[in-house]
């Protein structure tokens, strides 16, 4: 185990539980170098995530509307049982809009993702109201952690605990904040084949050596790798998404038109703004009865010098 020194940061102390000004609860993680993360019981929403410095990392609308049982535009919602339209349910599944509890007693996880970080852990089990719209009986725990150099991490464990399977698919609706959209290029996609939901979920493959934006885009990419990058030219950072059992990118920009049309979304805010979000979509996850589905995601945020132009992960040191 080593010897710790006497100054043992407090993982503990280092989350704090305060309530929203619709009095629900939310979930402060702290860690020593003074990065943040806030969390909502409503729809388990990651509503904030800071770096050291205090600058924040997640785009939220400065229109979204705090209200349950609509889901916050922004942070981190969860998709769940269903993203987007792609099924009967309402947009992106029921599991946004849904109140939360904190998991006292959650069964254990991997010792990387229990160690030296600032974690809350959350449960949400189906309800009689929910077995009306999706017949099926789930628990669905999430870990929230920020680690000591300020990573968020996020790491679902959907369990069938029914007599009869069901499938869902799933996405970390990840709304980053972006200097300037025009300005930013996604890495790692780059030859995938993507379904567009611009046009009726055409199958087309990307042919840019990297994703830019002039114009709207609504995209999901299949079978992408397990390492995403998102090049923020203008503030000189790139947001590292690491995923795993997430075989599915989802890209989306409103741009200006849609923009205009959402009442919870200001008129310019599409320029800073970037969803990229881990995802099963494509091919359903399928839980026989008592099986447990994983799925994880990490951001992190390294000065952009680190990577070379062209993707050069493993010149990064990661």
């Amino acid at each position: 185990m080593g010897h710790h020194s006497a100054a043992v940061w407090d993982f503990k102390a280092a989350t704090e539980i305060s309530k929203d000004w619709n009095g629900i609860d939310q979930i402060m993680l702290r860690n020593p170098q003074g990065a943040s993360a806030r969390v909502s019981l409503h729809g388990a929403q990651v509503t904030s995530w800071r770096n050291e410095k205090g600058q924040e990392l997640l785009f939220t609308s400065s229109k979204a509307i705090f209200k349950a049982p609509k889901a916050m535009r922004g942070g981190i919602p969860v998709c769940f049982p269903q993203f987007g339209n792609c099924g009967s349910l309402e947009l992106h599944g029921f599991a946004r809009n849904r109140m939360w509890a904190i998991d006292e007693n959650p069964p254990p996880l991997p010792a990387k993702d229990s160690s030296r970080n600032s974690f809350v852990d959350l449960i949400l089990k189906s309800t009689d109201e929910d077995m009306k719209c999706w017949p099926h009986s789930f628990e669905f725990r999430l870990r929230v952690s920020l680690t000591t150099t300020g990573d968020l991490t996020l790491i679902s464990r959907i369990r069938n605990v029914n007599g009869k399977p069901f499938s869902f698919s799933f996405a970390y609706h990840t709304y980053l904040m972006v200097s300037d959209i025009s300005e930013i290029r996604v890495e790692g996609l780059e030859t995938l084949d993507y379904l567009d939901n611009l046009s009726q979920k055409e199958r087309f493959t990307e042919q840019g050596d990297a994703i830019t934006f002039e114009s709207e885009v609504d995209r999901v990419y299949l079978s992408s790798p397990n390492i995403i990058a998102v090049l923020d030219h203008e503030r000189k950072q790139t947001f590292l998404i690491r995923k795993e059992g997430l075989p599915d990118v989802a890209v989306w920009n409103p741009w200006d038109k849609k923009s205009k049309a959402m009442t919870d979304f200001g008129d310019d805010e599409y320029k800073q703004m970037l969803c990229v979000d881990a995802a099963v979509i494509e091919k359903p996850v399928n839980l026989k009865p008592r099986e447990e589905w994983t799925g994880r995601l990490q951001l992190s945020v390294v000065p952009s010098s680190f990577c070379s132009d062209r993707f050069g992960l493993e010149r990064c040191g990661l």
